[in-house]
């Protein structure tokens, strides 16, 4: 027939696929589903033919050996149907040279006399002595983060930091950073194939256990990856969703979490993942994988409408519960600004609650809202909002329109920096862009520079626009409420009507 042929053999000798390519190539199933551990390759070595003499082991050979983590990538020639030269490619454990690969090269298959399993074993128990060293911590999860983009080198380091605390809000230990400036993303993988593949050799030596993206990821490149990797691997977007349906305590927050999540997931739904593979079939998928597609996707809208529905019901309560607060008279304070910048710790000060406070990026979702009363018999309410954060997913702003509809009422606005952030000025930037797109940068609003008690003295720039606080020692706090008082408007019918 002219065509190549090859085999997926495991590590007892049973074939588990057998693959009938063209004349240049044989295409590897999908495989996902074989075991993966901490230092493990997959148990899994592909064996194919091949026809032209110079070829041997080709770079799709050693792409597929280090992305699917295979044991070993082996060809054999056959020239008049008969076999020839054998050529036998392996990984290395880490090496100072940093070879990814060696290739063994036999005159003919009755030469091969390696001891497979023992050799197998022993490349295994190296590449996870190299682990015994690096101090893992007891994580579920193990990432390295990627992020690729025409940026400057400062500030694709400034992205990958602010990733790398989304991933430990989401506790996730981050092993290792990747930067690749590039002129144009990939409209199949983003990157290519070889700096893939430099990704998974660096996870396969760390021990990770996922890929984290800092860009978005297309549907067709989430799927791509995700094939070619034998990695778990989400984006940015996924990793933000996580951190809400973490924090989510509300039913209003969960719905609002879920909502997003099935917004992001609808046109994700290609029906090439693992689960989807074993029920594809024909040219473009027909039958039971079509039919299975399209009820998945049914299900998902069906489950959207669903919730849309029922979001709209609390939120005609939360209108009802702020038109009875404006009958009050109450002025409202909001504080807003940046995730992690201390404003439920400063709710907390002001007003003695005990909200859920932490170092942590988005551990507040759930809007809280608390009585407190100023100097001057002066009654207010002091509302804590959801983080701003740059690149805030659009699922995400869309499902929580209803909680940022609160800032809407707000009469003055409590903008919470952290003074410890190297990034401060572009984090100012960024909460303003999110108050400008929702055109509420009118409101007056106080610029409130939080957590000077970890500066060193007189290190931060004076703003004589601002207050400098720390609401966690206290410091600063008097001036601050000086400084409200002072701002707010005075009582009017203007509180008594809403919007």
């Amino acid at each position: 027939m002219a065509r190549q042929v090859g085999v997926i053999v495991n590590r007892k000798g049973i074939i588990r696929h057998v693959i009938l390519g063209d004349h240049h190539s044989i295409l590897i199933p999908d495989i996902s589903f074989y075991r993966r551990g901490l230092g493990r390759l997959k148990s899994l070595r592909c064996i194919h033919t091949h026809f032209n003499k110079n070829e041997g082991i080709n770079t799709e050979d050693l792409s597929d050996l280090a992305l699917l983590r295979l044991d070993a990538m082996v060809t054999v020639e056959v020239k008049d149907n008969l076999p020839g030269q054998v050529c036998f490619a392996h990984l290395l454990p880490p090496n100072p040279e940093n070879q990814q690969w060696k290739i063994l090269t036999f005159r003919h298959p009755r030469d091969v006399d390696l001891p497979f399993r023992d050799f197998i074993q022993e490349l295994e128990a190296e590449i996870q002595k190299f682990q015994d060293g690096l101090s893992l911590k007891e994580t579920e999860e193990r990432a390295i983060l990627v992020h690729a983009s025409q940026y400057p080198r400062l500030e694709a380091e400034r992205s990958l930091a602010e990733l790398a605390e989304l991933a430990r809000s989401s506790d996730v230990e981050v092993l290792e950073k990747v930067w690749q400036r590039i002129p144009r993303y990939n409209p199949a993988h983003l990157l290519g194939k070889g700096k893939l593949r430099e990704i998974l050799m660096k996870g396969l030596y760390l021990g990770a256990t996922m890929v984290i993206f800092d860009q978005d990821l297309r549907a067709i490149q989430l799927n791509n990856i995700a094939r070619m990797v034998d990695l778990k691997v989400i984006d940015r977007t996924q990793l933000i969703l996580d951190i809400f349906a973490r924090r989510a305590q509300s039913k209003e927050g969960k719905i609002q979490v879920e909502l997003a999540q099935l917004r992001y997931l609808l046109p994700r739904l290609l029906g090439r993942g693992t689960a989807m593979s074993r029920l594809m079939g024909g040219i473009g998928g027909r039958g039971p994988g079509e039919t299975k597609l399209e009820e998945d996707r049914r299900r998902v809208k069906q489950r959207i409408s669903s919730l849309e529905r029922e979001l709209k019901g609390l939120s005609r309560g939360r209108k009802e519960r702020r038109k009875r607060r404006a009958k009050k008279g109450l002025p409202v304070i909001s504080i807003i600004g940046y995730t992690n910048a201390g404003k439920s710790t400063l709710l907390n000060r002001f007003t003695g609650s005990k909200v859920f406070a932490e170092d942590q990026l988005f551990a507040t979702l759930d809007p809280t809202t608390r009585r407190l009363a100023l100097p001057g018999a002066k009654n207010v309410l002091l509302a804590d909002t959801v983080g701003f954060i740059r690149h805030m997913p659009k699922d995400l702003r869309v499902a929580f329109k209803t909680t940022m509809e609160e800032l809407e009422d707000a009469h003055l606005f409590l903008h919470v920096v952290d003074a410890t952030s190297p990034y401060k000025k572009t984090e100012i930037v960024a909460v303003e862009q999110i108050l400008k797109e929702m055109d509420l940068l009118t409101t007056p609003r106080i610029l409130v520079y939080n957590k000077i008690d970890l500066l060193e003295k007189d290190t931060h720039a004076f703003n004589p626009e601002a207050v400098y606080i720390s609401a966690l020692t206290k410091e600063g706090i008097d001036r601050l409420i000086e400084m409200l008082v002072e701002r707010l408007p005075e009582p009017s019918h203007s509180f008594v009507t809403i919007a």
